[in-house]
């Protein structure tokens, strides 16, 4: 045992080979984003405004960026003054949506990235479903 945790319960290949491949489709997905004058996180809030399917609040906008209210409110100021989203204010509530301008580089983003994800989904899978069986085998053997 290793500061608390059991050798035999964690497949430590399949987890590393699980973090690498997200930090390979993260890298791939921050330099097509780059290519087309976006920063990454402002790709991020492009499509999790796209993705949430109605006007987006910034408080949502946020949560699913993982942003304080002042980092949120930064991004949305860039990203209105460069007319990839429009700002409407409800009450006390500002509601974002996206701009043509938006729409269309997140058309070839989303093209880019879809063929990426079917590319690497095979070794993807295979280290999710490895650590599943791991879970499992630790949960037969915990309730012998």
């Amino acid at each position: 045992m290793k500061n608390g945790i059991h050798d035999e319960t964690v497949d430590w290949d399949a987890l590393a080979n699980l973090r690498y491949r997200i930090r390979k489709f993260r890298h791939f997905s921050a330099r097509e984003a780059l290519k087309l004058g976006l920063a990454p996180q402002e790709h991020q809030a492009l499509l999790a405004i796209k993705g949430h399917g109605k006007a987006m609040t910034l408080a949502v906008l946020g949560e699913r960026l993982l942003l304080d209210r002042q980092a949120v409110g930064a991004l949305v100021g860039g990203l209105a003054a460069r007319e990839f989203v429009f700002v409407e204010t409800h009450g006390r509530q500002r509601l974002l949506s996206l701009c043509n301008a938006a729409e269309t580089l997140l058309d070839r983003l989303s093209q880019a990235h879809l063929y990426e994800i079917r590319e690497m989904a095979p070794d993807l899978m295979h280290a999710l479903r490895v650590l599943q069986d791991r879970q499992k085998l630790s949960r037969i053997a915990w309730m012998q």
